[in-house]
């Protein structure tokens, strides 16, 4: 292998390298991200559900089978 193939391919590795770490990142704070979101909706579907809850003797909106059941 010449070095100039040899530069070429160390060359390659380095800016893969550089690109698997980017995407690490990206996939670190995604999993991040989604996790708050996942609090957030369970907390909000808490809330409409203590929330209908109090407005009396009605079934919660999560527990309710859908129309064409």
């Amino acid at each position: 292998m010449t070095e100039t193939a040899t530069q070429a391919m160390q060359e390659r590795m380095a800016y893969l390298e550089r690109t698997l770490s980017d995407l690490s990142d990206v996939i670190a704070r995604q999993d991040r991200e989604i996790q708050t979101l996942t609090r957030r909706v369970a907390m909000l579907m808490q809330r409409e559900a203590e929330r209908e809850s109090d407005l009396g003797g009605i079934v919660p909106l999560a527990d309710q089978k859908p129309p064409h059941w």
